[in-house]
């Protein structure tokens, strides 16, 4: 998977779990069915919510954005749907053109230990992959026990 479908694909998914979770909203709040829809709906955008950040700053690293632009692809999951035109937005641009940096080459920025340490991570794409499922489901397990955003009830 390219850093661009995969930017892409968690960039959507983001979208459509702001949709599921407006929807369990309505529910809870307009026809009063209870706490359930908004539950499972913001359990899943959560986390879906979480893998977009680390996305963005995987893609961002590995694309050479700058950090106020993986600030800026971070923050635009906080805004419901603001994925997907930021999404076609770095297209247009060309920020999401090329292949995982593998491999050292000469430019500058791969003397830093941040990127090659980037290297080190997309050459091991299954290594990445489980570490960072990890570390999301730690964050996000820690967040469920501090509990929602205003409190419980």
């Amino acid at each position: 998977m390219s850093p661009s479908s995969l930017y892409r694909t968690i960039a959507r998914a983001e979208a459509v779990t702001w949709t599921l979770l407006i929807v369990a909203m309505i529910l809870k709040y307009g026809i009063k069915v209870g706490d359930w829809p908004v539950s499972i709906a913001g359990f899943i955008h959560g986390f879906v919510f979480l893998t977009y950040i680390v996305a963005a700053i995987l893609v961002g690293m590995n694309q050479r954005w700058s950090k106020v632009l993986i600030l800026g692809a971070a923050a635009t999951s906080v805004i419901p749907f603001l994925t997907i035109p930021f999404d076609k937005w770095l297209e247009r641009k060309g920020k999401l053109v090329g292949p995982w940096r593998k491999e050292a080459s000469d430019h500058p920025a791969d003397q830093r230990w941040t990127d090659s340490t980037m290297r080190w991570l997309v050459a091991r794409p299954m290594l990445t992959s489980i570490t960072l499922f990890v570390v999301i489901v730690a964050v996000f397990s820690t967040m469920l026990v501090m509990g929602p955003p205003g409190g419980r009830g």
